[in-house]
């Protein structure tokens, strides 16, 4: 596992995406332990796409075009169900910070988790980004896939979870103006509407 692989995947992982729009305003509305809880669903997230690309799944849902739409489209959905919900104040810039209880961190986990696990662009993504990086002539190329995937999975709770600790410090700042949170809350309906309408409208 060589230094190519670690920057071109940090890379990756800083990208900016639905995880990280989803951890940074969970951080900034509801703290750190639910940014915390967010950065590791969506890790989780990850799991299905790494072992479908390591297992070569990737290749048959890549070949299945009617396989790949309907995970595209599920996908698509529930960005958009994301966006509707913080629209109508109910999703992740409510006042969570005001009221902690409206949703458990396994709730944000599991939320955070679906937006990877519903992308089947992933998959497809893993099955094209980890064989670059295996060694030629190697007897071992499953091992050195699942372990390149472990990494990546580390950078993506790492960096996820610095993201949303630096939105849960300015929380309570940001927060305190409505016209900010309005701001924002818009920005947010308008990022995961526009990541959904961009999966949909997708080809492989």
């Amino acid at each position: 596992m060589g230094p190519e692989f670690l920057i071109t995947a940090l890379v990756v992982v800083l990208a900016p995406g639905p995880g990280v729009v989803y951890t940074v305003t969970t951080g900034l509305s509801r703290g750190r332990a639910a940014a915390l809880a967010a950065a590791l669903g969506c890790t989780f997230g990850i799991v299905p796409s790494i072992l479908a690309a390591v297992l070569g799944l990737s290749a048959l849902m890549h070949a299945g075009a009617l396989t790949f739409q309907v995970l595209k489209y599920a996908g698509a959905a529930y960005l958009l169900y994301l966006a509707w919900q913080t629209l109508k104040d109910s999703g992740s810039l409510a006042a969570g910070r005001q009221h902690p209880e409206r949703r458990s961190l396994f709730a944000i986990a599991r939320t955070a988790c679906l937006i990877n696990v519903l992308n089947p662009k992933l998959s497809v993504f893993f099955l094209a980004f980890l064989p670059q990086f295996v060694s030629h002539g190697s007897q071992s190329a499953t091992v050195q896939m699942l372990a390149m995937g472990g990494v990546f999975m580390a950078m993506t709770f790492v960096v996820f979870a610095v993201y949303g600790a630096f939105a849960a410090l300015s929380g309570e700042t940001v927060l305190k103006r409505e016209s900010v949170v309005t701001w924002m809350r818009r920005t947010v309906v308008l990022t995961f509407a526009g990541f959904g309408v961009k999966l949909a409208l997708s080809s492989r």
